[in-house]
């Protein structure tokens, strides 16, 4: 088995989306191909066949690998919850919530463990894309960082550097980080890559001559930026949203523990309709819909939309007939109390809820983490579900849509009039579920696009593969694959 090793040169270098590319690349030339990123931090989950939970970055990479996604790709994901505090999912399984100093006196024992997990992957696959995470050379964490030098060092594969020049400072950035590693890795390095240029590439001629000057690590071309190829955000806690498209306001609130931000994600193949970011009461001005997306700390983040102001916003807007949509977390928030006395998803406590949809939230151990199918009209698709606590209705509700289980149909979800609650992640990967909503919304100038979520996501795939070999000099990459 070969292995290449994404590094960066700081967090959202690119990582993720080099990764995903070279998974594709290879994929579609033969080769076995599989992701892994030994250890994740991102509230941005996806759920496996088999009911565990990896970073959606994964997910994505194995899509384009044409795998189906598995724990094994990413071992250790962080999901964090409150001020330094983050619950570890080991291999898929939600465990403790633990301090970050905490977590760092475990990553001997995590190591071992990510080691065999490497090692199970040698007679499964021809080539291992790993990926790395923030910066690989954090000089007070790299003798206990079990996601960035040590992987590649202990496979001894080859790695790739991703330099974000949206940033600035390139050259040290690059440099830099070379000359910090320890001899032993830099001398596995494969090349470096500049990554989300804008503007004229001939203005960065001559840049291979200036890295020789300092490293000897190749220099291996220059990756426009792509606003249009973007299969999902690159994993992260704290990456800022971004408004998107035009036409018809859509507000998603930008609680303070969101997840699974990749839920709007569908809205960009469809034209008259801007995706809007919230976390203040005027931003829901001229808003024609308005969703809660899930949470990592349902409790905060419903404190938060009270002392913010957007819990009454939103209650005023649902009352002039205003589509509210409450996704997972965002769901929980929507009904008429939550109840987490054991602090079980986050904060501990009980709490009102937003009183618009007749549900009670009540927080209990066991946590529900599954993919199902869904299914609404003449549309089937694939979703799924993670998260603590039932809910359930305190009076007689419409079913917002159904599942199909086991041979039979259960229903999902709740509808009541222009209010939508859901514990789907992946809801609007259905064009029938975005119809619907934007006619409950009266926005007629919206055309949803029939093409499935999935397909567009294949051919974006293709292209960023295309994009590697247009702009990159692969020649050493592809000798080390084949030799």
């Amino acid at each position: 088995m070969k292995a290449i090793s994404i590094l960066g040169t700081s967090s959202n270098a690119g990582k993720s989306w080099i990764n995903t590319a070279f998974c594709a690349l290879l994929a579609r030339n033969g080769y076995k191909v599989a992701p892994f990123k030994a250890q994740n931090m991102s509230n941005n989950s996806f759920v496996t066949l088999e009911g565990g939970e990896i970073g959606r970055a994964q997910a994505a990479q194995a899509e384009a690998c044409g795998l189906r996604p598995i724990a094994q790709m990413n071992p250790v994901l962080l999901k964090p919850t409150g001020e330094s505090i983050s619950q570890v999912v080991w291999l898929g399984i939600p465990g403790k919530h633990i301090k970050a100093g905490d977590y760092y006196l475990e990553t001997k024992v995590l190591w071992e463990q990510v080691c065999e997990v490497m090692d199970w992957w040698k007679s499964r696959c021809d080539v291992l894309v790993l990926e790395g995470a923030g910066s690989p050379v954090e000089l007070n964490l790299m003798q206990r960082d079990i996601v960035n030098l040590k992987p590649i060092e202990y496979l001894q594969g080859r790695w790739i550097l991703a330099c974000d020049i949206e940033r600035g400072g390139v050259f040290a950035q690059a440099i830099g980080t070379v000359n910090l590693m320890p001899q032993a890795v830099r001398d596995l390095g494969m090349g470096l890559i500049v990554n989300k240029f804008r503007g004229d590439p001939g203005l960065f001629k001559g840049a291979d001559t200036y890295f020789a000057e300092h490293i000897a690590t190749p220099y291996m071309g220059v990756l426009p930026l792509q606003d249009h190829l973007q299969p999902e955000n690159e994993d992260g806690f704290s990456l800022k949203r971004s408004n998107k498209g035009s036409g018809a306001k859509m507000v998603w609130i930008d609680l303070p523990r969101v997840s699974n931000t990749q839920d709007c994600e569908p809205w960009n193949l469809d034209e008259g309709i801007r995706i809007e970011w919230a976390n203040k009461p005027k931003d829901l001005e001229g808003a024609k819909i308005i969703v809660i997306p899930g949470s990592k700390n349902t409790i905060h983040d419903l404190l938060w939309l009270q002392e913010s102001g957007l819990a009454e916003a939103i209650r005023e807007k649902a009352a002039t007939g205003i589509p509210v949509v409450g996704i997972c977390g965002g769901f929980q928030m929507l009904g008429e109390s939550i109840d987490d006395p054991e602090g079980i998803a986050g904060s501990a406590g009980s709490l009102a809820g937003l009183n618009l949809l007749p549900v009670k939230t009540h927080f209990e151990s066991e946590k529900t983490v599954r993919q199902v199918t869904a299914m609404y009209g003449d549309d089937a698709w694939s979703a799924y579900e993670i998260h603590m606590g039932r809910t359930l209705p305190t009076r007689p509700c419409h079913a917002l849509l159904k599942l199909a289980q086991d041979s039979e149909k259960t229903i999902e979800g709740y509808c009541c009039e222009n209010v939508w609650g859901t514990y789907l992640h992946g809801l609007f990967e259905s064009a029938a579920m975005r119809r619907r909503l934007v006619e409950a919304a009266g926005i007629k100038e919206a055309r949803i696009a029939p093409k499935s979520w999935h397909a567009h996501k294949q051919e974006i795939y293709s292209q960023m593969a295309d994009l590697l070999e247009s702009c990159l000099n692969l020649d050493a990459f592809w000798r080390y694959v084949e030799q």
